[in-house]
């Protein structure tokens, strides 16, 4: 076989060889030490927590060795593609805090080593399969889709691994002249790998070819023996010929993916040795697991059946950003937790990262720890900063109350910041939704009732309380003045002016100051536990207040 005429014949408008490429995107000048690495999402419209998982990986690899981190968008594959779905991803890593050094971006691509989409470097790819041709590496494949139907039910039937090897490579040894009448006919045909695996002895026996990865260590396994598509009938490159060009042209030296990439590393390695590229450092993490409710067991995060997958998700619930990247943090590093212990005040992002800190299991993704987490990071966020952040989220998911927030900032902030000051300031807050909900009673047309008066309290005692409290409140009364007005009230009622003294004698009183306390809580803002009675006051103002006190009455 002439390789280098079979090339012309498949490739005849490819000028380019791979030197001209070398050449147009060579070795970056960085420290010795510095990591490239990438993130290459497909644009399927949905993008999800995995993706956000393995960006934080990436972007803390590159940013921490002062590398370079870039986006690349994989869309070889058009009956995936979703129109405005690249957006979607620029915007969803952005609101998270993901910044890339270089690639595709809403404006263009931003850098030396584009194009960053792959649909538009279909050339490159051809370039460097025509290349293969050549060195008789790879071969034209004619198989309709029933010859491969037949093949795949032959093979399941004898119980063999399915796929094209062997002798079920049935165009592998076309002599040229056979090609070439095939390709006048008008057959359609794909370029298939001319694997160097062995398909006719037992796998125990065959070579076997072992990596470093730097998440699970040296990984050993069987040689791929597997004619894989490289491009499709379109001319289009599969994800597995289509990274191995682009991580090496855009000089990527780590790569992050899930361990669902794991039975393709065989492939992967020798599609890196029939390149002559030098193979960048695998990262595959850990699958993102839950603790399923019903059976109580570990499961792997469902599209289908977990709406936590999706980083929309997030988005429209309004966690912020500082929350999630903290979080982040805990389920990438077992030591992270730990060393926020140590230094409560440091930027997180001083935390040393690191990938053989992490787990090979899978991370057991719990939405109740990340509300902790949350908590912990909102108490830290100014009011005026967490006010701007519920404005951008209520612009994007809830404009109907957008008007509650513009050109009342001062309200807000007074709003935001109960409780927050002191040395046991309270955690309340969590994401911007939960946020509203929260503190709605603030906003007559959200205020509703939504706890039933304390039962030590009969129904004939709420006016009664209520009514005192009213000719007695003075909105400019100092806490302790107002608060020994209402032990005032209850003692007259018959309650015990002190909790303790009800636990004493609890025959001798219908209750306490708290269940007073409760009545007058409930009237203002709906609710028996909130922030403190009298702060909230002082937001209210003196007349709203009144006015919701007389209402209940």
């Amino acid at each position: 076989m002439d390789y280098n005429k079979l090339a012309e014949l498949l490739f005849p408008d490819i000028k380019e060889n791979p030197a001209g490429y070398e050449n147009q995107f060579p070795a970056r000048r960085l420290p010795e030490t510095a990591k490239v690495t990438r993130l290459g999402p497909s644009p399927t419209g949905f993008i999800h927590l995995g993706n956000l998982y393995g960006a934080f990986v990436s972007e803390r690899l590159a940013h921490q060795s002062n590398g370079i981190f870039y986006l690349r968008i994989e869309d070889t594959d058009d009956k995936r593609y979703v129109e405005g779905s690249v957006k979607i991803i620029i915007d969803s890593l952005s609101f998270f805090g993901i910044n890339f050094d270089e690639g595709v971006t809403e404006s263009g691509d931003r850098g030396a080593y584009g194009p960053y989409s792959q649909s538009e470097r279909v050339e490159i790819y051809q370039c460097f399969a025509k290349e293969l041709v050549k060195q008789g590496y790879a071969y034209p494949c004619f198989m309709t889709s029933d010859e491969i139907e037949k093949i795949r039910a032959e093979q399941e039937a004898n119980k063999q691994n399915p796929g094209i090897y062997g002798k079920y490579a049935l165009c592998r040894d076309f002599s040229l002249e056979e090609i070439k009448r095939n390709i006048d006919a008008g057959l359609s045909y794909v370029l298939r790998l001319k694997s160097s695996g062995s398909t006719d002895i037992p796998v125990q026996d065959m070579r076997h070819v072992s990596v470093d990865d730097a998440i699970r260590g040296t990984l050993t396994m069987p040689e791929n023996n597997q004619d894989i598509v490289i491009l499709k009938a379109n001319g289009i490159p599969t994800y597995h010929f289509a990274h191995v060009i682009d991580d090496h042209l855009m000089r990527t030296t780590h790569v992050v993916r899930g361990a669902e990439w794991l039975p393709s590393l065989p492939i992967h390695i020798e599609l890196f040795e029939k390149t002559g590229f030098d193979m960048p450092i695998y990262c595959h993490t850990g699958q993102l697991m839950k603790i399923d409710e019903e059976t109580g067991q570990k499961r792997k995060l469902s599209k289908r059946h977990d709406p936590e997958l999706s980083l929309d998700y997030y988005r429209s619930e309004g966690y912020h950003p500082a929350a999630m990247r903290e979080y982040m943090l805990t389920l990438l590093n077992s030591n992270f937790e730990e060393w926020h212990a140590d230094n409560p005040d440091a930027d997180i992002d001083e935390f040393s990262f690191t990938t053989e800190k992490m787990s090979t299991s899978g991370a057991l993704f719990d939405l109740n720890k990340l509300n902790d987490v949350s908590k912990d990071v909102l108490v830290k966020i100014s009011a005026q900063d967490l006010c701007k952040f519920m404005i951008d989220w209520c612009r994007e998911f809830a404009p109907e109350r957008l008007s509650l927030f513009e050109g009342n900032e001062q309200y807000w902030e007074r709003i935001l910041d109960l409780g927050r000051t002191g040395d046991k300031p309270r955690k309340d807050l969590i994401c911007a939704k939960q946020i509203f909900s929260f503190i709605s009673y603030f906003f007559d047309d959200y205020f509703e009732v939504q706890d039933k008066f304390p039962e030590n309290v009969p129904a004939e005692d709420i006016k009664p309380i209520l009514s005192s409290y009213l000719e007695s409140y003075d909105h400019n009364d100092d806490q302790s003045t107002w608060f020994s007005k209402i032990r005032a009230i209850a003692e007259k009622l018959n309650y015990a002016a002190k909790p303790k003294d009800f636990k004493k004698n609890p025959d001798l009183y219908k209750g306490h100051v708290g269940d007073v306390s409760t009545v007058i809580r409930i009237a203002l803002m709906g609710r028996a536990q909130s922030p403190d009675v009298w702060e909230i006051q002082q937001i209210l103002g003196d007349q709203r207040t009144r006015s919701r006190i007389s209402a209940m009455i």
